[in-house]
């Protein structure tokens, strides 16, 4: 079968091991063995990051991770108090419609696409709603490649006693979370990103603290406080959960390990993204974004005149390389390449194709 090398943000490439171990058995999910799987998963999630080791705790879903970030926000946005939605792309606009499909009280920065926070206007909008005590934010908006700094916007959480959700799903795994110094109460991920799993399970960690209070949750199903108590107390789940992409995360989380960990795999994301642009700038093609603003996930590249993405996909297509269009009014001026998965003996293959392709 030709190898097909995926550069989308996710699913990704897998490695044999990963692929190999969706082949285990078929367990059901009802059983002990399946359950102290899920328990050991759960606290290996916990411990990728120190910060998180004490004092978090997991709770996996079937689901993508639009659903994790859905649960994040049912379970732990007030139903009360307002929260304020710090928003520069597609999945901070998101989490605004989640919100106002869940009829909770929030305001928005509405912040431009191609610009980074704007923290006048959160310090504004905190001081025109003072009944505030939840702030969201997205780490990695994949709609451009922005890695959003968010470092003081946490430190203002820190000073204020906000607790800060964060949307992780494409940089959970790979670039720093300063979980304490950000006051961050909760994030979001899931197993086919940055953990080089495959797609079906997702995950929120959070603190000990917000899974002890009242679930502010309006859904059955994405009410995560029953997956936590469940999954600790007995490693069974309210729902049917995924099994063959269980063992599969298991493998990941071997590989994750024995790979160095996030640091790790962050310097090798951004080992592949340096060759890349390498080629391509050689080539006289430009990033979006400056460089320097991007996270080591992905990068976002402006189509060259007289490309079209749809001809840039084919072509790379047919070479067994898929990359990923722009959304909304980037659409026709853009493409994204992603470099997360296995595809280390690909990437010299990839970049010969791209400089055939733009010389």
């Amino acid at each position: 079968m030709k190898r097909e090398v995926l550069l989308n943000p996710g699913p990704v490439t897998l490695s044999d091991r990963v692929r190999e171990a969706l082949t285990r058995g078929d367990w059901c999910h009802r059983e002990p063995e399946f359950a102290a799987l899920m328990q050991s998963i759960n606290s290996r999630l916990t411990k990728i990051y120190a910060e998180t080791a004490d004092g978090f705790a997991a709770a996996t879903l079937t689901g993508s991770g639009t659903s994790a970030v859905e649960g994040m926000i049912q379970s732990f946005a007030p139903r009360e108090a307002k929260t304020l939605v710090v928003s520069n792309g597609v999945y901070g606009e998101r989490v605004a419609a989640m919100l106002d499909m869940q009829n909770k009280p929030y305001v928005c920065t509405d912040g431009e696409w191609l610009e980074a926070i704007d923290m006048s206007r959160v310090t504004a909008l905190l001081e025109e709603h003072p009944d505030v005590t939840t702030v969201v934010s997205v780490q990695h908006e994949t709609t451009t490649g922005r890695l959003n700094d968010l470092s003081e916007l946490g430190e203002l959480c820190k000073a204020r006693g906000l607790t800060l959700l964060l949307d992780c799903v494409s940089s959970f795994g790979c670039e720093a979370i300063e979980f304490d110094a950000w006051n961050v109460g909760a994030v979001a991920a899931t197993a086919n990103k940055c953990l080089h799993s495959v797609p079906a399970l997702s995950f929120v960690l959070a603190r000990n603290e917000l899974w002890k209070q009242p679930s502010q949750a309006c859904s059955v199903y994405l009410d995560l406080h029953s997956y936590q108590k469940a999954q600790y107390d007995t490693g069974f789940s309210p729902f049917t959960q995924s099994v063959q992409p269980a063992f599969a995360l298991d493998a990941a989380l071997d590989e994750l390990q024995e790979q160095g960990g996030w640091q790790q795999r962050g310097e090798s994301y951004r080992g592949r993204a340096a060759q890349i642009a390498a080629t391509l700038e050689g080539c006289g093609v430009k990033t979006l974004l400056p460089k320097q603003e991007y996270s080591s996930v992905l990068w976002t590249w402006l189509l060259p005149e007289g490309w079209t993405y749809e001809r840039l996909h084919d072509r790379l297509k047919t070479e067994g390389f898929v990359i990923y269009a722009g959304q909304g009014n980037l659409a026709s001026s853009v493409f994204r390449i992603a470099h997360m998965g296995d595809i280390d003996s690909d990437m010299d293959r990839l970049c010969e194709l791209l400089k055939e392709a733009f010389s």
